[in-house]
């Protein structure tokens, strides 16, 4: 009975642990889902490094997907205005509503920057100093994953 309570305390992640899990989160920024792919891979045996590398890896796939979504509904959108435009026999001026799109298009595309850009950074800071901070929407079910019986942190 004397060791129970030494069984139920978290985990005190090691220096060596608390640094790859910064890499992952902050060379995201700069490679995207790669980084903490690798990370992912080779130290698959830290619960915590794992943890906040398969947020990072989540994170970079879901922002690449939207953002081949974007990608693929701006060039819809200029091939179905060019062949418009070719079909009428004489020189049309773009539709209104593409000086709306493309600025819009431009500002999520660099608001999905800043995004990642912040993620990388404060959460890196946090895996550096042992957090188990997670993601706001990821990371709480990683959080039940990796580390049963923990109560989610609030979003801070």
């Amino acid at each position: 009975m004397a060791d129970q309570p030494a069984l139920l305390a978290p985990e005190v992640p090691t220096r060596d642990e608390c640094a790859m899990a910064l890499l992952a989160h902050l060379l995201q920024v700069f490679t995207g889902f790669i980084a903490p792919l690798v990370i992912f891979c080779v130290k698959q045996d830290s619960r915590f490094v794992r943890f906040h590398a398969l947020q990072s890896l989540i994170w970079q796939l879901c922002y690449m997907a939207i953002f081949f979504g974007a990608m693929i509904l701006f060039f819809v959108s200029m091939f179905t205005t060019i062949v418009h435009s070719g079909t009428a026999g004489h020189h049309q001026p773009p539709p209104p509503g593409f000086f709306i799109f493309f600025p819009l298009a431009w500002l999520l595309g660099m608001g999905g920057w800043v995004a990642n850009l912040v993620l990388g950074i404060v959460y890196g800071i946090k895996a550096n100093r042992g957090e188990w901070a997670a993601y706001p929407v990821i990371g709480p079910w990683l959080l039940r994953k990796y580390r049963p019986g923990a109560a989610p942190q609030p979003m801070s």
